[in-house]
């Protein structure tokens, strides 16, 4: 594997890009996914056509740690909120015990460190590129106030679930802004097998998220599952 499919971590050695499939909504899909070279699942609590309520959660989270990965690991859960109060939180993770606790909305670094604390999971923090054209002014700069209470950043195109890619040369500048405090930085929006290789080649963050980029018809599609894992680990 090349450098540029890999990042640095804090100690200077380089590890795979991390991989994250989200949206997930059925058991069979999840067992397809066993032996695959990912890292994350996602389950939609958020209102969404993905969304899941949290008994379906629960079962999807039981399957995936029945999965063994490359390393003998079972994959991260991730549950995708926006602006949930901590009581929602805690009446969903009461049910589905998931691994990391996805924000998508307007919280607050405050928000954030609470969560971590009360709720004994990971925390990542989602921020929108505004449009296409890279319109995102100061837009980095918003991941300095997290630092320290939050396990991850992620990146998407404003409105997420779009399907749309955002202007990736602003990418360099997260990049920048989440190493200098040691957080990794995923990026999401728009990506699919052909044009992942294009961003992990380009720009190396810390992990790639998918979810309408691996489905045929609205339904999470095996096939495109396992071509983008493996283009994303051929880089």
């Amino acid at each position: 594997m090349s450098a540029a499919g890999t990042k640095q971590d804090n100690r200077g050695k380089f590890n795979p890009i991390r991989i994250k499939i989200c949206g997930l909504r059925d058991v069979a899909t999840i067992r397809a996914m066993n032996g695959l070279a990912f890292d994350e699942m996602g389950f939609i609590f958020a209102a969404s056509k993905r969304q899941v309520s949290p008994e379906l959660a629960r079962t999807l989270i039981e399957e995936a740690r029945k999965l063994r990965l490359p390393e003998d690991k079972a994959p991260l859960t991730v549950g995708v909120f926006v602006n949930p109060s901590l009581q929602e939180l805690q009446s969903v993770l009461a049910v589905a015990p998931l691994d990391v606790i996805q924000l998508h909305g307007d919280e607050s670094p405050q928000f954030c460190a609470q969560v971590r604390e009360t709720l004994n999971a990971q925390v990542w923090k989602v921020f929108s590129v505004k449009d296409s054209q890279g319109d995102d002014a100061g837009g980095a700069s918003r991941l300095e106030g997290y630092a320290g209470v939050v396990d991850g950043f992620l990146i998407d195109t404003a409105g997420g679930g779009t399907g749309q890619t955002f202007a990736w040369h602003v990418i360099d500048r997260y990049m920048e802004a989440a190493s200098a405090i040691r957080v990794p930085l995923y990026v999401a929006g728009g990506l699919h097998p052909d044009n992942v290789v294009d961003l992990v080649s380009q720009y190396a963050p810390s992990g790639v998220d998918v979810s309408s980029g691996v489905e045929t018809d609205g339904l999470k599609d095996i096939q495109k599952i396992r071509l983008f894992v493996e283009r994303v680990r051929s880089v």
